[in-house]
Protein backbone atom coordinates (compact mmCIF):
# COMPACT_ATOMS: atom_id res chain seq x y z
CA UNK A 1 0.00 0.00 0.00
CA UNK A 2 2.69 2.70 1.08
CA UNK A 3 4.55 1.16 -2.14
CA UNK A 4 1.77 2.11 -4.36
CA UNK A 5 1.14 5.75 -2.47
CA UNK A 6 4.43 6.22 -3.17
CA UNK A 7 3.78 5.49 -7.06
CA UNK A 8 1.11 7.59 -7.46
CA UNK A 9 2.45 10.83 -6.04
CA UNK A 10 5.75 10.34 -8.09
CA UNK A 11 3.14 10.12 -10.98
CA UNK A 12 1.09 13.21 -10.23
CA UNK A 13 3.98 15.09 -9.50
CA UNK A 14 5.83 14.47 -12.86
CA UNK A 15 2.41 15.01 -14.34
CA UNK A 16 2.55 18.43 -12.52
CA UNK A 17 6.00 19.14 -14.02
CA UNK A 18 5.06 18.25 -17.68
CA UNK A 19 1.58 19.58 -18.14
CA UNK A 20 0.22 23.03 -18.61
CA UNK A 21 -1.12 25.10 -15.67
CA UNK A 22 -4.80 25.12 -17.26
CA UNK A 23 -4.81 20.90 -18.33
CA UNK A 24 -3.16 19.72 -15.30
CA UNK A 25 -7.40 18.72 -14.06
CA UNK A 26 -7.85 17.11 -17.39
CA UNK A 27 -4.71 15.22 -16.64
CA UNK A 28 -5.02 14.33 -13.14
CA UNK A 29 -8.19 12.54 -14.34
CA UNK A 30 -7.26 10.99 -17.18
CA UNK A 31 -4.48 9.46 -15.22
CA UNK A 32 -6.70 8.37 -12.75
CA UNK A 33 -9.18 7.11 -15.63
CA UNK A 34 -5.99 4.82 -16.47
CA UNK A 35 -5.89 3.58 -13.29
CA UNK A 36 -9.28 2.60 -13.00
CA UNK A 37 -8.98 0.64 -15.92
CA UNK A 38 -5.95 -1.10 -15.00
CA UNK A 39 -7.74 -1.87 -11.52
CA UNK A 40 -10.31 -2.97 -13.57
CA UNK A 41 -8.56 -5.29 -15.64
CA UNK A 42 -6.88 -6.80 -12.96
CA UNK A 43 -10.02 -7.86 -11.25
CA UNK A 44 -11.02 -9.16 -14.26
CA UNK A 45 -7.97 -11.18 -14.85
CA UNK A 46 -8.04 -12.80 -11.38
CA UNK A 47 -11.17 -14.00 -11.85
CA UNK A 48 -10.06 -16.28 -14.50
CA UNK A 49 -6.85 -16.87 -13.35
CA UNK A 50 -5.22 -19.61 -11.20
CA UNK A 51 -3.55 -17.93 -7.73
CA UNK A 52 -0.30 -18.90 -8.97
CA UNK A 53 -0.29 -17.57 -12.78
CA UNK A 54 -2.43 -14.17 -11.38
CA UNK A 55 1.16 -13.75 -9.52
CA UNK A 56 2.86 -14.18 -12.13
CA UNK A 57 1.04 -12.17 -14.89
CA UNK A 58 1.13 -9.42 -12.02
CA UNK A 59 5.06 -9.23 -11.85
CA UNK A 60 5.54 -9.56 -15.23
CA UNK A 61 3.14 -6.25 -15.96
CA UNK A 62 5.14 -4.35 -12.99
CA UNK A 63 8.35 -5.69 -15.03
CA UNK A 64 7.22 -4.18 -18.42
CA UNK A 65 6.16 -0.98 -16.54
CA UNK A 66 9.73 -0.17 -15.04
CA UNK A 67 10.97 -1.03 -18.98
CA UNK A 68 8.82 1.07 -20.73
CA UNK A 69 9.96 4.20 -18.01
CA UNK A 70 13.27 3.45 -18.17
CA UNK A 71 13.48 3.73 -22.12
CA UNK A 72 10.27 6.72 -23.03
CA UNK A 73 10.03 8.33 -19.88
CA UNK A 74 11.82 11.78 -19.43
CA UNK A 75 12.76 13.78 -16.32
CA UNK A 76 11.60 17.10 -15.88
CA UNK A 77 14.10 19.55 -14.13
CA UNK A 78 13.79 22.89 -13.21
CA UNK A 79 15.72 25.62 -13.09
CA UNK A 80 15.78 28.90 -11.72
CA UNK A 81 15.53 31.81 -14.20
CA UNK A 82 15.43 30.11 -16.73
CA UNK A 83 13.32 27.74 -18.87
CA UNK A 84 12.99 24.41 -17.73
CA UNK A 85 14.51 22.01 -20.05
CA UNK A 86 13.87 17.68 -19.81
CA UNK A 87 16.38 14.75 -19.88
CA UNK A 88 15.96 11.62 -20.94
CA UNK A 89 16.20 8.84 -17.78
CA UNK A 90 17.93 6.43 -19.80
CA UNK A 91 20.93 9.08 -21.29
CA UNK A 92 24.38 7.27 -23.07
CA UNK A 93 28.17 8.05 -22.33
CA UNK A 94 28.96 12.15 -21.31
CA UNK A 95 25.59 13.47 -21.44
CA UNK A 96 24.67 10.87 -17.82
CA UNK A 97 23.89 13.61 -15.50
CA UNK A 98 24.43 11.38 -12.78
CA UNK A 99 28.31 11.31 -13.70
CA UNK A 100 30.22 12.78 -10.35
CA UNK A 101 33.28 14.73 -12.42
CA UNK A 102 33.74 18.23 -12.07
CA UNK A 103 31.93 19.14 -15.30
CA UNK A 104 28.95 17.36 -13.89
CA UNK A 105 25.74 19.89 -14.34
CA UNK A 106 25.05 22.26 -11.64
CA UNK A 107 21.51 21.70 -11.64
CA UNK A 108 21.65 18.58 -9.67
CA UNK A 109 22.45 20.15 -6.59
CA UNK A 110 18.97 20.86 -6.30
CA UNK A 111 19.09 16.89 -5.55
CA UNK A 112 21.02 16.68 -2.37
CA UNK A 113 18.91 17.62 -0.25
CA UNK A 114 15.82 15.47 0.84
CA UNK A 115 12.65 17.96 1.96
CA UNK A 116 12.08 18.00 5.44
CA UNK A 117 9.36 17.81 7.76
CA UNK A 118 9.93 21.49 8.34
CA UNK A 119 9.72 22.03 4.61
CA UNK A 120 6.25 20.57 4.18
CA UNK A 121 4.87 22.42 7.43
CA UNK A 122 6.54 25.79 5.79
CA UNK A 123 4.87 24.96 2.28
CA UNK A 124 1.36 24.90 4.15
CA UNK A 125 2.03 27.52 6.10
CA UNK A 126 2.85 29.49 2.73
CA UNK A 127 -0.48 28.21 1.41
CA UNK A 128 -3.59 28.48 3.30
CA UNK A 129 -5.05 26.68 0.08
CA UNK A 130 -2.78 23.65 0.41
CA UNK A 131 -3.59 23.07 4.02
CA UNK A 132 -7.55 23.68 2.99
CA UNK A 133 -6.69 21.07 0.66
CA UNK A 134 -4.71 18.72 2.84
CA UNK A 135 -7.71 19.24 5.42
CA UNK A 136 -10.39 17.81 2.57
CA UNK A 137 -8.00 15.28 1.63
CA UNK A 138 -7.84 14.10 5.28
CA UNK A 139 -11.93 13.60 6.10
CA UNK A 140 -12.12 12.34 2.64
CA UNK A 141 -10.09 9.57 3.07
CA UNK A 142 -11.16 8.97 6.22
CA UNK A 143 -14.98 8.56 5.23
CA UNK A 144 -13.31 6.54 2.31
CA UNK A 145 -10.95 4.20 3.90
CA UNK A 146 -14.18 3.60 6.39
CA UNK A 147 -16.39 2.69 3.48
CA UNK A 148 -14.13 -0.07 2.30
CA UNK A 149 -13.12 -1.62 5.69
CA UNK A 150 -16.89 -1.26 6.42
CA UNK A 151 -19.33 -1.60 3.55
CA UNK A 152 -18.54 -5.39 2.79
CA UNK A 153 -19.36 -6.66 5.95
CA UNK A 154 -22.27 -4.45 6.35
CA UNK A 155 -23.57 -5.68 3.59
CA UNK A 156 -22.97 -9.39 3.98
CA UNK A 157 -24.51 -9.20 7.47
CA UNK A 158 -27.58 -7.03 6.05
CA UNK A 159 -28.54 -8.67 3.27
CA UNK A 160 -26.37 -11.85 2.72
CA UNK A 161 -23.96 -10.68 0.25
CA UNK A 162 -22.02 -12.86 -1.01
CA UNK A 163 -18.17 -13.04 -2.89
CA UNK A 164 -19.78 -13.25 -6.31
CA UNK A 165 -22.16 -10.11 -5.63
CA UNK A 166 -18.77 -7.85 -3.85
CA UNK A 167 -16.99 -8.76 -7.35
CA UNK A 168 -20.17 -7.73 -9.43
CA UNK A 169 -20.05 -4.33 -7.69
CA UNK A 170 -16.70 -3.88 -7.83
CA UNK A 171 -16.65 -4.37 -11.51
CA UNK A 172 -19.52 -1.96 -11.60
CA UNK A 173 -18.15 0.31 -10.07
CA UNK A 174 -14.78 -0.14 -12.31
CA UNK A 175 -16.34 0.37 -15.47
CA UNK A 176 -18.59 3.47 -14.42
CA UNK A 177 -15.40 5.07 -12.97
CA UNK A 178 -13.50 4.56 -15.99
CA UNK A 179 -15.52 6.32 -18.74
CA UNK A 180 -16.15 8.84 -16.00
CA UNK A 181 -12.53 9.92 -15.44
CA UNK A 182 -11.72 9.01 -19.28
CA UNK A 183 -14.37 10.71 -20.96
CA UNK A 184 -16.71 13.05 -19.06
CA UNK A 185 -14.24 14.62 -16.72
CA UNK A 186 -11.75 16.64 -19.14
CA UNK A 187 -15.26 17.74 -20.58
CA UNK A 188 -16.41 19.10 -17.36
CA UNK A 189 -13.48 20.70 -15.62
CA UNK A 190 -12.79 22.54 -18.62
CA UNK A 191 -16.36 24.64 -17.92
CA UNK A 192 -16.79 24.56 -14.22
CA UNK A 193 -13.29 24.36 -12.76
CA UNK A 194 -11.43 21.81 -10.24
CA UNK A 195 -13.01 23.79 -7.08
CA UNK A 196 -16.47 23.05 -8.09
CA UNK A 197 -15.34 19.56 -9.38
CA UNK A 198 -14.45 18.41 -6.13
CA UNK A 199 -17.30 19.79 -4.26
CA UNK A 200 -20.04 18.17 -6.19
CA UNK A 201 -18.04 14.86 -5.91
CA UNK A 202 -17.31 15.29 -2.18
CA UNK A 203 -21.36 15.79 -2.53
CA UNK A 204 -22.10 12.59 -3.97
CA UNK A 205 -19.80 10.55 -1.71
CA UNK A 206 -22.11 11.56 1.02
CA UNK A 207 -24.85 10.93 -0.48
CA UNK A 208 -23.72 7.48 -1.58
CA UNK A 209 -22.78 6.88 1.89
CA UNK A 210 -26.27 7.77 2.84
CA UNK A 211 -27.82 5.16 0.82
CA UNK A 212 -25.72 2.40 2.11
CA UNK A 213 -26.86 3.31 5.73
CA UNK A 214 -30.51 3.24 5.13
CA UNK A 215 -30.35 0.41 2.40
CA UNK A 216 -33.95 -1.58 2.49
CA UNK A 217 -33.26 -3.77 0.08
CA UNK A 218 -30.32 -5.45 -1.78
CA UNK A 219 -30.29 -3.68 -4.85
CA UNK A 220 -29.85 -0.69 -3.42
CA UNK A 221 -26.13 -0.90 -3.39
CA UNK A 222 -26.19 -1.61 -6.89
CA UNK A 223 -27.99 1.18 -7.88
CA UNK A 224 -26.02 3.39 -5.88
CA UNK A 225 -23.11 2.39 -7.76
CA UNK A 226 -24.44 4.71 -10.78
CA UNK A 227 -23.28 7.86 -7.91
CA UNK A 228 -19.63 6.46 -8.78
CA UNK A 229 -19.50 8.60 -12.41
CA UNK A 230 -19.43 11.56 -10.09
CA UNK A 231 -17.94 10.37 -6.93
CA UNK A 232 -14.53 9.88 -9.16
CA UNK A 233 -14.05 13.42 -9.87
CA UNK A 234 -13.00 14.66 -6.54
CA UNK A 235 -9.41 12.97 -6.07
CA UNK A 236 -8.28 14.22 -8.96
CA UNK A 237 -9.51 17.37 -8.94
CA UNK A 238 -7.94 17.96 -5.18
CA UNK A 239 -4.79 17.01 -6.47
CA UNK A 240 -5.44 19.32 -9.42
CA UNK A 241 -6.00 22.04 -6.47
CA UNK A 242 -2.88 21.21 -4.53
CA UNK A 243 -0.63 21.25 -7.55
CA UNK A 244 -1.77 24.97 -8.36
CA UNK A 245 -0.77 26.07 -5.44
CA UNK A 246 2.67 24.77 -5.16
CA UNK A 247 5.72 26.39 -7.55
CA UNK A 248 7.30 24.22 -9.82
CA UNK A 249 10.05 23.15 -7.26
CA UNK A 250 7.15 22.03 -4.51
CA UNK A 251 4.71 19.63 -6.88
CA UNK A 252 6.47 16.33 -4.80
CA UNK A 253 6.16 18.17 -1.23
CA UNK A 254 2.46 19.08 -2.67
CA UNK A 255 1.66 15.92 -3.77
CA UNK A 256 3.98 14.21 -1.04
CA UNK A 257 1.86 15.90 1.95
CA UNK A 258 -1.71 15.01 -0.07
CA UNK A 259 -0.28 11.71 -0.34
CA UNK A 260 0.38 10.94 3.07
CA UNK A 261 -2.77 12.73 4.69
CA UNK A 262 -4.81 10.77 2.51
CA UNK A 263 -2.78 7.35 3.79
CA UNK A 264 -2.96 8.44 6.85
CA UNK A 265 -6.87 9.00 7.15
CA UNK A 266 -6.83 5.44 5.68
CA UNK A 267 -5.12 3.70 8.06
CA UNK A 268 -7.53 5.69 11.05
CA UNK A 269 -10.61 5.48 8.99
CA UNK A 270 -11.28 1.30 9.40
CA UNK A 271 -9.79 1.45 13.10
CA UNK A 272 -12.78 4.21 14.09
CA UNK A 273 -15.12 2.91 11.82
CA UNK A 274 -14.63 -1.20 11.43
CA UNK A 275 -15.21 -1.77 15.28
CA UNK A 276 -18.43 0.90 14.73
CA UNK A 277 -19.84 -1.19 12.20
CA UNK A 278 -19.78 -4.37 14.50
CA UNK A 279 -21.05 -2.50 17.23
CA UNK A 280 -24.51 -1.68 15.77
CA UNK A 281 -24.75 -4.62 13.70
CA UNK A 282 -24.67 -6.73 16.98
CA UNK A 283 -28.48 -7.40 17.89
CA UNK A 284 -27.15 -7.49 21.82
CA UNK A 285 -24.87 -4.75 22.23
CA UNK A 286 -26.06 -2.09 20.17
CA UNK A 287 -27.13 1.29 22.08
CA UNK A 288 -30.02 1.35 19.71
CA UNK A 289 -31.27 -0.14 16.93
CA UNK A 290 -29.64 1.13 13.60
CA UNK A 291 -27.38 -1.53 11.84
CA UNK A 292 -26.32 1.58 9.01
CA UNK A 293 -25.46 3.65 12.30
CA UNK A 294 -21.23 3.43 11.01
CA UNK A 295 -22.31 4.44 7.43
CA UNK A 296 -24.00 7.72 8.26
CA UNK A 297 -21.18 8.42 10.50
CA UNK A 298 -18.75 8.37 7.09
CA UNK A 299 -21.37 10.07 5.50
CA UNK A 300 -20.64 13.12 8.49
CA UNK A 301 -17.17 13.22 7.12
CA UNK A 302 -17.70 13.17 4.05
CA UNK A 303 -20.20 16.47 4.49
CA UNK A 304 -17.23 18.08 6.71
CA UNK A 305 -14.81 17.53 3.84
CA UNK A 306 -17.26 18.52 1.29
CA UNK A 307 -18.16 22.01 3.53
CA UNK A 308 -14.44 22.53 3.96
CA UNK A 309 -14.12 22.47 -0.02
CA UNK A 310 -16.35 24.96 -0.49
CA UNK A 311 -14.04 27.41 1.45
CA UNK A 312 -10.63 26.75 -0.39
CA UNK A 313 -9.64 29.26 -2.49
CA UNK A 314 -8.67 29.68 -6.18
CA UNK A 315 -6.10 31.90 -6.49
CA UNK A 316 -2.52 30.35 -7.16
CA UNK A 317 0.04 30.38 -4.83
CA UNK A 318 3.80 30.25 -5.58
CA UNK A 319 5.38 31.73 -1.68
CA UNK A 320 8.39 29.58 -0.65
CA UNK A 321 10.06 29.57 2.41
CA UNK A 322 13.04 31.76 2.46
CA UNK A 323 15.08 29.00 3.51
CA UNK A 324 13.33 26.45 1.27
CA UNK A 325 15.77 27.98 -1.56
CA UNK A 326 17.78 24.29 -1.98
CA UNK A 327 14.48 22.33 -1.97
CA UNK A 328 13.52 19.67 -4.66
CA UNK A 329 10.80 17.50 -5.66
CA UNK A 330 10.04 14.08 -4.21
Amino acid sequence: MICQGSINCLALAYLADTVSYNQRASAFGILAGVTSGAYLCGTLAARFLSTGSAFQVATFVSLFAVVYMRIFLEESIPSDGAEGITQPILLEGEEDITRTDDNAPAKMSAFKKIPSLWDVICLLKNSPSLAQAAFVAFFNYLGEGGMESSSMYYLKARFHFNKNQFAELMLISGIVATISQLCLMPLLVSRIGDGRLLSIGLFVSCVYAFLYSVAWSAWVPYAATALTTVMVFAPPSLQSIASKQAGPRDQGKAQGCISGVSSLANIIGPLIFSPLTALFLSEEEAPFHFPGFSIICIAITLMVAFVQSLMIGRAHSNTDCENNSNSTEV
